[in-house]
């Protein structure tokens, strides 16, 4: 299992920002998001959410678009596509 290159941009009072970049087949690990955050991403990202009880779903974020999630979200993110991707997350404190 190869994991995502986690790359820290700021982490400062009020929000965390992190860029993700993906290889095929790389993945984040299974994790808990302790807060709200929005995701955009900067690639295509083609992706497989794995989701607890076992749960997959396979999804298209489309480069340049954005989605927020509220804290508690627990999932492990796969690049299924065959290309690199990437997304900025970030975490509102």
């Amino acid at each position: 299992m190869a994991q995502v290159l986690a790359t820290q941009m700021i982490d400062d009072a009020r929000v965390r920002v992190t860029r993700f970049d993906f290889a095929p087949g790389d993945q984040t690990g299974w994790h808990r998001h302790a807060m709200d955050y929005v995701i955009t991403a900067v690639t295509d990202c083609h992706m497989r959410l794995e989701l607890p009880g076992g749960e997959t779903r396979d999804t298209l974020v489309p480069a340049g678009t954005a989605y927020r999630r509220e804290e508690g979200v627990e999932h492990n993110v796969i690049n299924i596509g065959e290309t690199a991707m990437s997304f900025v997350e970030v975490e509102l404190k």
